[in-house]
Order: structure tokens, then sequence, then C-alpha cells
């Protein structure tokens, strides 16, 4: 792995700190890019994230202030929400390097364009090779060294197997794919089904409630995979029952707490859900694509007001019976 050996991290949030952890353990040098140099700064000397209290940055990892750091990594990792993206990439692409793998760590739709995370890199650095990293995981396991598995998926094979070896370590096994598409969607709109789910369990309407919305939320999501071009094993696998089994039942998940909060008229989370911005996107896409998604348009609609949560849920109990499918 000589020839990525030095990775670069954009967004010390909680899950690009937790990144940069990682890829310390895996031997790699690592700097992890703060919004600003005064961050950089204390989180240098403090060896501490506010998103990740009480657990120590990796000695390895170097903190900078300045996004020009990407100029000498083998690696970049972006570790910023979905719906910046675009924007930050733009900063760096005087700095990036031809061919550096530029990973996406966002699990996202953007607004407006309806574009996926790597289809963002390859419309605004087109000398770069787009990937995309997806769960099942949460940042602060990630960050305490704890198992995890992941999916890293890239079109060439073979940067996606070098990736892999790379980053992942016994701790941490990312899962290589070619089929970019289909673990974008998988991460996307199981986002959007964790916020249902947190919904479902905030109303008390019980497990077998639970259970269905799961079910036909699963099958909304190979519906649309199917018809953006991913593949059935990719959403059934690696990037769909995993991932949203464990977003649609751990308090961990900030869309999971966001329906919670939302069914019981409770202040939202502080901190980011990607859900509550990619569900308008989600069901928009679904519309172009001829799919049916009547979960994901019923997050939507109480996201933006259009509907209350019992509306919701009314119009989804009585919607016509069909075959299953």
């Amino acid at each position: 792995m000589a020839g990525m050996q030095t990775v670069a991290v954009i967004g010390a949030g909680a899950y690009g700190t937790a990144l940069a952890d990682v890829a310390a353990r895996a031997g790699r040098d690592v700097a992890l890019c703060a919004r600003t140099p005064a961050a950089a700064e204390l989180m240098q000397a403090t060896r501490d994230s506010p998103r990740l209290p009480g657990i120590a940055i990796d000695a390895a990892v170097t903190i900078v202030g300045d996004a020009s750091v990407v100029a000498g990594a083998d690696i970049v990792l972006l570790a910023v929400p979905s719906q910046h993206l675009r924007e930050a990439l733009a900063g760096l692409v005087p700095h990036l390097r031809t061919a550096t793998p530029v990973v996406a760590c966002a699990k996202g739709i953007e607004r407006g364009t309806h574009c996926f995370m790597t289809e963002i890199i390859a419309q605004t650095a087109p000398d770069v090779i787009p990937a995309i990293l997806s769960g099942p995981n949460f940042a602060e396991d990630v960050a305490r060294g704890l198992p995890t598995a992941v999916t890293l998926a890239c079109a060439d094979e073979a940067i996606a197997i070098d990736l892999v070896h790379a980053l992942g370590s016994a701790t941490f096994r990312p899962y290589h794919s070619t089929d970019v598409r289909g673990v974008e969607i998988g991460g996307a709109a199981k986002n959007v089904l964790a916020i249902a789910a947190g919904i479902v369990v905030g109303r008390k309407l019980g497990a077998s409630a639970l259970a269905a919305l799961t079910t036909r939320g699963f099958s909304e999501l190979m519906r649309l995979g199917l018809a953006c071009g991913a593949r059935a094993e990719t959403i059934a696998g690696l990037s769909g029952l995993g991932d949203l089994t464990l977003s649609c039942s751990s308090p961990q998940s900030r869309n999971f707490a966001l329906g919670v909060a939302l069914a019981r008229n409770d202040p939202p989370p502080s901190r980011l859900a990607e859900g509550a911005f990619t569900a308008p996107a989600l069901v928009e896409l679904a519309r172009e694509k001829h799919v049916e998604m009547p979960v994901a348009a019923a997050v939507a609609a109480i996201l933006d007001g259009s509907a209350t949560i019992d509306q919701a849920i009314d119009a989804l109990l009585t919607r016509p019976f069909r075959s299953e499918g």
C-alpha cells in the first residue's frame, strides 16, 4: 500500500474525526482538516473533538485548518454533510492531484439537482476518482474502535480493493463493491426510512407496525434502486438490510431520533439528521423514475408541514390493497 499511504480527511465533525482515527489505526499518515485554523489548533492541543466528547483523537492524526493539505494526499475522505459536499469539494479542486481517489462519506441526494455524491464529485472534480463509503455504522462506535463493517464502492474495482486495504483494520472492516449506485441509494434512502421508524416508535404503534414499515420501506428502496440501475444484491446485502435495520432500531441514529421527536412533539435533535434533507430529493427522484415510494413521501410531507403525522398515517393505512412487490 505504498501508493496509498497518506490520507486527508475533510470535515472534523464526529464521523470525520472517527474516520481519521480509523486511517491512523490502519497505519496511514493522516491529516484531519477542521473548519477553521482556530478550531484545528484547539483540537490539536486538546486531542479532543466537541462532537465526540471523552474519546481521544489518535496521537498519529495531525489536525490542520488548511484544506490545501489534500495536495499531498493519496486518498481524500470527504466527511461533510451531503448538501454541502459540492461547495466543500469546489474549494479543494485547485489542490487535488489527478487520479486521486476522493471518497464521499455522506449519505444523501443533493436537493435541486437530485445528484448522488459520486456524481457531484465527477462533476466538480472530473480528474479525480469518485468513490463512496457507506454503513452500517455510527461515529462513536467507529471512534472507539468497536467492530464495524462498511461498504466501499468505486467503479474501478482495483481502486476499490486498494482503498479497502488502505483503510481496513481488525475492527474496521470495509467490503468493496463496484455497484456505486446501489450503495448510494441504500445509504440515502435508509436515512429517510429511519425517520419513519422513529415516528412509529414515538407514537407507540407497536413492534408489528415497525416490522411492517421496515419491510415496506425496503421494498420502496429496492424499486428505486433497480430503476436507477443498482444491483438488487447490493441493496439487499451490503447497503440495504444491514444499514436499514440498524438505522431503524438504534437510538444512536440521528434520523431515528428525529422521527421520535416529531412523533412526541419534542424539540428536534440539535445535530444534523441527513434524512431530513434527503427526503424531498428522494421523493422527487422517485417521481422522475415513475417509482412509488409512499413511506418516503409521507416522511417528506411531515417534514415540510404539508401533512400532520396523523394525516400521513391515515393516508398510508387507506392506500388501495395491492399484490406483493
